[in-house]
């Protein structure tokens, strides 16, 4: 005799859910977390049971459960008793399963389950990181979200129908219908076919708009660029004022670049990225002009490559903080630059210029 579990979904199911999140720090590096309170309500319709009812299937109604999938049980803070028709009933581990989901579960008795709709209720307290999803476990899902988080990122198989963000946090509004997922309202679960409900799941994330591993992972990228830049600069002084500047010496220059972003990390664990950046690239600036001094043997030179030097960090500064600019900024100043060597170098006799130093 082939044993099976007849999985039956709700008629409506309704979430009300507010999310209150912070963020753990640890050293440069932060997490948003959460704890959230949800009230979840809906009902089951008797009708649905009683179109299961076939002559070669046998259903053991007095071993019934409402089961309730979770991804991972260890985040539940606290829990209600079901209520159910005005019956509370509390839920226990569950030996079963939801398609892939683990589940709790409360034993139901459902050899007089008659009626039409049977109304029921809990209220969950859940603890998460970075993200919420939800499932859309009934033929009408409705979801209402809110929390005072300005960045939320909502993905999953259904975005909002609406909703608000703002200064103070946001609120979305989320309705599913049974046809719009990719399985029914009921279906048979054994150890050989289970039904993945999770392909359905939706929500939101807790987005942290260039935080400060983000601001030094885009430093960094930028870094090749601007170690570039600086050497640009170092040869139009050296073609543009008849100066020999040696590999050497340029090897120098270049190793006193890379430590910016070394200091800069470094620096960044302790106080706050933008003291930290300030205080980095003051020390380079000051270090490249004084050894341009000294290798250009001209105090101007050195007072020039040092303002040129501060131009470029100050560039790479709004790439780095800059949310939704920091492509166009990036390309409209790498045209300026191109530009201006283009215009300074217009006149330079390069075949000359190789001959002489050949």
């Amino acid at each position: 005799m082939h044993e099976s579990t007849e999985i039956v979904l709700a008629d409506k199911l309704q979430i009300a859910g507010v999310m209150a999140p912070e963020e753990r720090h640890y050293g440069m590096y932060s997490a948003p977390v959460y704890l959230a309170e949800l009230k979840v309500s809906g009902r089951f319709v008797a009708g649905d049971l009683r179109a299961l009812a076939a002559p070669e299937t046998t259903y053991l109604w007095e071993r019934a459960e409402l089961r309730l999938p979770l991804a991972d049980v260890r985040g539940i803070r606290r829990i209600s008793a079901l209520r159910l028709d005005g019956v509370d009933h509390a839920f226990a581990p569950a030996d079963g399963v939801v398609g892939t989901l683990s589940a709790i579960a409360v034993p139901l008795d459902l050899s007089h389950f008659d009626g039409d709709a049977h109304a029921f209720s809990f209220d969950l307290t859940l603890a998460g990181t970075a993200t919420l999803h939800l499932l859309p476990l009934a033929r009408v899902s409705e979801a209402v979200l809110s929390a005072s988080w300005r960045d939320p990122s909502f993905d999953g198989a259904f975005l909002p129908a609406e909703r608000k963000i703002g200064q103070d946090g946001f609120e979305a509004h989320w309705q599913v219908l049974d046809l719009n997922r990719s399985f029914g309202q009921h279906w048979q679960q054994d150890s050989n076919s289970r039904v993945d409900i999770t392909s359905a799941a939706f929500g939101v994330g807790l987005y942290q708009p260039a935080g400060i591993y983000q601001q030094n992972d885009r430093a960094g990228k930028y870094g090749i660029l601007f170690i570039a830049l600086t050497f640009i600069a170092f040869f139009l002084f050296e073609i543009l004022r008849n100066l020999r500047v040696h590999p050497v010496q340029y090897l120098l220059v270049g190793l006193a670049l890379t430590t910016f972003y070394l200091v800069l990390l470094a620096l960044s664990e302790q106080i706050a990225f933008g003291l930290a950046y300030l205080a980095a690239a003051s020390a380079v600036v000051l270090l490249v002009a004084g050894y341009a001094a000294a290798v250009l043997r001209a105090r101007r030179a050195g007072l020039l490559l040092g303002i040129t030097l501060a131009l470029v960090y100050a560039l790479l500064y709004g790439l780095v903080i800059s949310e939704q600019y920091s492509l166009l900024i990036g390309a409209l100043a790498l045209l300026c630059v191109v530009g201006a060597l283009m215009y300074l170098t217009r006149r330079v006799d390069w075949y000359a210029y190789a001959s002489a130093t050949g």
